[in-house]
């Protein structure tokens, strides 16, 4: 098994190199790296250019950015990571055990990186949330076998909720692989907006997202 390793990047200079430097061992042990840069203007491309296997220039959108850096991966499987979001140590050998055993698509528990005490009681909920409903989120590092990634077209290009999206096509085929074993993410979306803020935000977004509003208007509201 193979690993390539998507990560979507706008305007992160400040931590792209050390995210990437956590991500050595698995390019030691021949995984491949792929940075799809959405146009930033910080210099995050250039610093990530000696640290991945590769730097593609995307359209900006989370969903784009990770069709383009599908579209050139050579791996087995393909795992989506946030620049922000770190993979636990043992990650190559827990992602060989489940799909060797059958897995066609999972994600990551996660746990939240941050000074708010609210933080685990938030990630327990979404690791909850994610385990009854069989939706992963782009925080819990979504992985796919390539050919079925591939076969049901890739992410949906809408500008929000497309992770959603993609793990309700993915469940019609199997459900996911649910690991107790934790990726860290940073707590900074919800520490500038306000915890209980993002909260609240997030909850109204899925629920006009579920009664059919568009991907658009709730990007235009999440923004």
């Amino acid at each position: 098994m193979r690993l390539s390793i998507i990560v979507p990047v706008l305007d992160e200079a400040a931590g792209i190199v050390a995210a990437l430097q956590a991500l050595a061992p698995l390019r030691d042990q021949g995984h491949q790296v792929i940075v799809v840069d959405g146009g930033s203007r910080d210099g995050t491309a250039a610093l990530a250019a000696p640290c991945a296997d590769r730097v593609v220039d995307g359209p900006r959108g989370r969903a784009r950015q990770m069709n383009a850096g599908a579209a050139v991966a050579g791996g087995d499987v393909l795992l989506f990571l946030h620049a922000d979001t770190t993979l636990p140590a043992a990650a190559e050998t827990i992602l060989h055990a489940v799909i060797d055993a059958g897995a066609l698509w999972g994600r990551f528990d996660v746990s939240i990186v941050g000074a708010s005490p609210w933080f685990p009681v938030i990630a327990t909920l979404m690791n909850w949330r994610s385990r009854l409903s069989g939706i992963a989120t782009g925080d819990q590092a979504i992985f796919v076998q390539a050919a079925l990634f591939r076969r049901l077209g890739g992410y949906a290009d809408q500008p929000l909720m497309e992770d959603i999206e993609l793990s309700r096509r993915l469940r019609r085929i199997a459900p996911p692989a649910c690991l107790t074993e934790r990726v860290l993410t940073s707590g900074r979306r919800w520490e500038t907006r306000g915890v209980w803020q993002t909260i609240l935000l997030m909850w109204r977004l899925r629920w006009r997202y579920w009664r059919g509003a568009s991907p658009e208007a709730l990007a235009r509201a999440y923004r």
